[in-house]
């Protein structure tokens, strides 16, 4: 059911080059607010200057733009509650920084990092949970000074309740986190600077965020960010509590978490290799959800049609790219053929062809590209499967020459120019029952006569329509092509 009060947020930190994990967040977050009519909130974590750069907030904003998201409040976009980039916000985390303090629901903690890791150390060894043990958690006036006085830093901690924490997660039902897991926990450096355990759900507090969707590394947090809620609640910056749902990992290879680290985890290389925008989606959505048991290709209107937070599995899920590669095929095949010759165009340029802007012949391209679209699996692969049409001499490949250059094969080359010499040009089936003929002269089957021609015109064995693709070069380009493979095999 539409619920138009819905409102998600989709806040990375602006480090490195966007991950296809990270997309999966933003996708199940955009899907989420629009089939419900809602508000999808885009928002920069950008309170680490030490590992956050311009160049990547930039990249998030092309990144999003390209898989074809909009936000309804965000960078470029604003809002009634901007900004919304926290490093713009840091007056807000302070102010209420000072209101929680002032509440009793934190508390300046001077415990030097020396004096927590020998706690820690001794807990473990007595068999007892290591986090934080409440050490600064009732101190006296007197004894803060006296730590003062030594010239100790505090940071700010949160004040957890002594009591369980359950909440019901829309992907993993209810949950319960006792105390003893959840210790108090800082939300300011000693310097203060504001913490994400801090900046994270006030932000979400102040933005009015009705459900959390996120990666399932976040769960541990969740009950920290439910007790801060309360607080902020009562101290009247909050409204409600979120709803959270938390997503499942995306594994990679060796049954490991799909990390930044993985070849196959930046988004980057998908748009380099030319993926469709719809067509990784369409996988990414099938990371923890599914459109139906027995439909995996789908457009991504259709997605939003039907999909809910709470039809997503808790089951981590993996990532496969022989998959996308077939969903995103799909894609390409499902495009009208003046929209997939357009999509190709810039790998028909430089930097990805090889061959010189003025040997580009438009008319040529038009002609074989519906007979590409049904050959390519990403956008990329149509350099390598046209290259032949816009080079003086087909790119040599060794392997393909030996594996179809056998004995015989200058007489079968020598019978197939002569027949084709004489066919009719305009008609792909009249080239195939040149070469047919030609073949039958030396007692070979199509499939075996057409390889040496095939890779005298086009250098490889394998790729688009022999005949329609020899009508499109043409009788002159392609007999000299036959000619110079009969001079080579003579040499």
């Amino acid at each position: 059911m539409a619920n138009a009060n819905v409102r998600v947020r989709f806040c990375p930190s602006p480090t490195g080059n966007p991950h296809v994990g990270l997309v999966r967040t933003a996708l199940f977050n955009w899907a989420f607010a629009r089939h419900h009519g809602g508000t999808f909130v885009f928002r920069i974590e950008d309170t680490d200057a030490a590992r956050d750069s311009e160049d990547s907030y930039n990249q998030l904003l092309d990144s999003l733009r390209w898989l074809g998201f909009d936000w309804d409040e965000g960078p470029e976009v604003g809002g009634p509650h901007g900004p919304y980039r926290q490093s713009q916000r840091m007056d807000l985390y302070k102010d209420v920084a000072e209101k929680l303090l002032a509440a009793g629901k934190a508390y300046h903690c001077y415990c030097t990092t020396e004096e927590l890791d020998a706690r820690r150390e001794a807990a473990r060894a007595a068999g007892k949970p290591s986090g934080y043990d409440g050490h600064c958690r009732e101190l006296s006036a007197e004894q803060a000074e006296a730590y003062r006085a030594e010239g100790r830093a505090a940071i700010v901690r949160f004040r957890m309740p002594d009591e369980p924490i359950t909440f019901t997660d829309l992907v993993r039902g209810e949950l319960t986190f006792t105390p003893d897991n959840v210790p108090d926990y800082g939300i300011v450096r000693a310097n203060g600077a504001p913490l994400y355990t801090l900046v994270n759900p006030v932000d979400d507090a102040l933005m009015e965020i009705t459900h959390v969707l996120r990666g399932e590394d976040l769960l541990s947090s969740t009950p920290r960010q439910i007790a801060l809620y309360k607080a902020l609640i009562e101290l009247g910056v909050a409204k409600e509590i979120p709803s959270f749902g938390h997503l499942p990992y995306v594994m990679g290879e060796g049954n490991k978490k799909l990390s930044k680290r993985d070849p196959q985890a930046s988004l980057n290389i998908y748009r380099e290799r030319g993926f469709l925008p719809e067509g990784l989606l369409n996988y990414l959505s099938l990371l923890g959800w599914s459109f139906s048991a027995d439909q995996d290709v789908f457009s991504i209107e259709d997605m939003v049609a039907k999909f809910d937070i709470e039809d997503v599995n808790a089951n981590p899920a993996r990532f496969d790219l022989k998959k996308a590669e077939s969903i995103n095929a799909d894609h390409i095949r499902m495009l009208d053929e003046q929209a997939f010759a357009a999509a190709c165009e810039p790998w028909l340029r430089a930097p990805h062809a090889n061959w010189s802007p003025e040997s580009f012949d438009e008319k040529a391209w038009q002609a074989i590209a519906p007979h590409a679209q049904t050959r390519v699996t990403v956008l990329s692969d149509i350099t390598a499967n046209v290259d032949f049409l816009f080079l003086d001499q087909p790119v040599e490949d060794e392997a393909s020459w030996a594996k179809a250059m056998k004995e015989g094969s200058d007489a079968l080359l020598r019978t197939a120019r002569e027949k084709l010499e004489s066919a009719d040009w305009t008609s792909p089936e009249s080239l195939k029952n040149a070469v047919l003929a030609a073949g039958e002269e030396h007692g070979l089957k199509l499939g075996k006569a057409q390889a040496p021609v095939r890779v005298a015109v086009t250098g490889r064995t394998v790729g688009l329509p022999l005949f329609e693709s020899l009508e499109i070069l043409g009788k002159e380009k392609t007999l000299g092509r036959i000619d110079a493979a009969l001079a080579k095999l003579a040499a």
